[in-house]
């Protein structure tokens, strides 16, 4: 008889909540965790100390270029980095701790170690096997890295290093300009250390809208981050100083170095599976070392299913957390659903940028007529109280239904104003449906409102 109805594997967003949402349909659960702390590596290495981190500088730049000019006078404040980082570290003990309470309330057993997959229907954590009926794999991603660029969380880090530095460098080489480089970027950047991102495509934030992309380029750049594009990393080297990284620009093969005191490694993350047992058990797996799944999360194996970071897809904490409370839906015999078409990205740097559905590349390389509304933040009085009316949203509808196709925001809290896009998206509206709903003034949102009605007869404000 099988111990439980379900084990998951991995206790990240997607894992976390799958456990908790099948627990809450009435099944008998336990979750797999080797690590110390529950919530993976969103809550204890990734988005959430980021996040702190973003917010404490964030502070301390409006401190230092806005203050006087509000009126607010004195002495300057200066920066106590084991300090900064123990608050760092209480934000995330405090969620943390917030998933062992739930998984406590909804009855969820936390088998702390590491899992294998011995047979299906079997679970293996130490030296116990436990019987399921149900396998859920959510064991996540680690960072990628790149030939002859070897990590070692001291000088070369990836985000998880990044995080907890043991003093402010005076420079700094990112490699990568996806959300993870430009994120840690603007942290050290506001901190004082000389920063470069070196990324080889032309553009930062690869697929994400190229107008929003050249924006939030020229916006970083005044905050004081340095930019080469274009550029192959061939190799990096610990010196006595630091870390000499060798790169060739794309454009003429030319060969260039830049010195610094940390490299970090942003290049991405790739599916984390070392250890599960699953070609041994008979899970296929794809080329790019993802699990295949079917439309309901299932492998090839029966009553093993996966999500997450492990299978394809944009690696997002709230895509796992979607798709976990969907498999959990399948699995107690319900119809679980991720509309895929609309999962929102966001990138916290300041101004924030957030995006869902097509970007207008996409739809001209689909042949799709479509219409643009656009509205700047300079036209929104409340984006100009606060020195944020840098950025735009812009929403893309169908020209002949006026259906929402996509929207693209740079702006003051972007990362929550797309949710009401999303919102829009889910029900099929229209670009008028936005126009016509009544938003309060004074708000960021109503910036949405103004680029809804510019896809009609125009927006008020600009």
């Amino acid at each position: 008889m099988a111990d439980f109805d379900l084990i998951v594997i991995g206790a990240g967003p997607g894992g976390y909540v799958c456990a908790i949402r099948a627990a809450q349909l009435g099944l008998k659960v336990a979750c797999v965790e080797g690590r110390e702390t529950l919530g993976g590596t969103c809550l204890n290495v990734g988005c959430i100390p980021s996040k702190a981190l973003l917010n404490a500088t964030h502070q301390l730049h409006e401190v230092h270029e806005n203050f006087e000019t509000m009126g607010l006078m004195g002495a300057k404040p200066k920066v106590d980095w084991d300090r900064m980082k123990a608050y760092k570290q209480d934000v995330v003990t405090g969620n943390t701790k917030g998933i062992e309470f739930l998984f406590k309330k909804n009855k969820v057993t936390w088998l702390k170690g590491w899992a294998s997959i011995p047979a299906a229907g079997q679970v293996k954590v130490g030296d116990t096997v436990h019987g399921a009926k149900n396998i859920v794999i959510a064991s996540g991603s680690v960072p990628s890295s790149l030939p002859g660029v070897e990590v070692d969380e001291e000088a070369i880090v990836t985000s998880t290093g990044a995080l907890s530095l043991p003093k402010i460098p005076k420079s700094m080489v990112v490699i990568g300009a996806g959300v993870i480089g430009l994120e840690m970027g603007s942290v050290y950047a506001r901190l004082g250390t000389e920063v470069t991102v070196v990324e080889y495509l032309d553009a930062i934030t690869p697929g994400m809208d190229g107008e929003v992309a050249k924006l939030l380029q020229r916006i970083l750049k005044k905050q004081g981050l340095n930019f080469t594009l274009g550029a192959a990393v061939q190799k990096a080297e610990r010196t006595r100083k630091g870390v000499k990284l060798s790169y060739t620009l794309r454009k003429d093969d030319s060969a260039h170095e830049i010195e610094a005191e940390v490299v970090l490694v942003a290049t991405g993350r790739k599916p984390y599976t070392d250890g599960l047992g699953l070609e041994a058990v008979g899970v296929e797996m794809l080329p790019r070392g993802q699990i295949k799944t079917d439309a309901h999360w299932a492998t090839s194996v029966k009553g093993i299913y996966a999500i997450g970071d492990a299978v394809t897809g944009p690696m997002l904490a709230h895509k796992a957390e979607d798709e976990g409370m969907a498999v959990a839906e399948v699995i107690a015999g319900k119809h679980g659903h991720v509309n895929y078409d609309v999962i929102p990205g966001v990138i916290y740097t300041t101004p924030e940028v957030a995006s869902v559905g097509k970007t207008e590349e996409q739809l001209k390389e689909a042949g799709v007529a479509y219409k643009v509304g656009k509205f700047p933040f300079m036209g929104n009085a409340r984006a100009k109280a606060v020195f944020q009316a840098d950025g735009f949203v812009k929403l893309l509808a169908d020209k002949t239904t006026d259906r929402i196709l996509g929207c693209h925001i740079v702006g003051p809290g972007a990362g929550d104003l797309i949710h009401e896009v999303c919102v829009a998206m889910e029900f099929g509206a229209a670009a008028q449906d936005l126009a016509l709903t009544c938003h309060a003034h004074p708000t960021y949102s109503e910036a949405v409102r103004e680029a809804a009605l510019a896809c009609g007869d125009g927006a008020i404000h600009a």
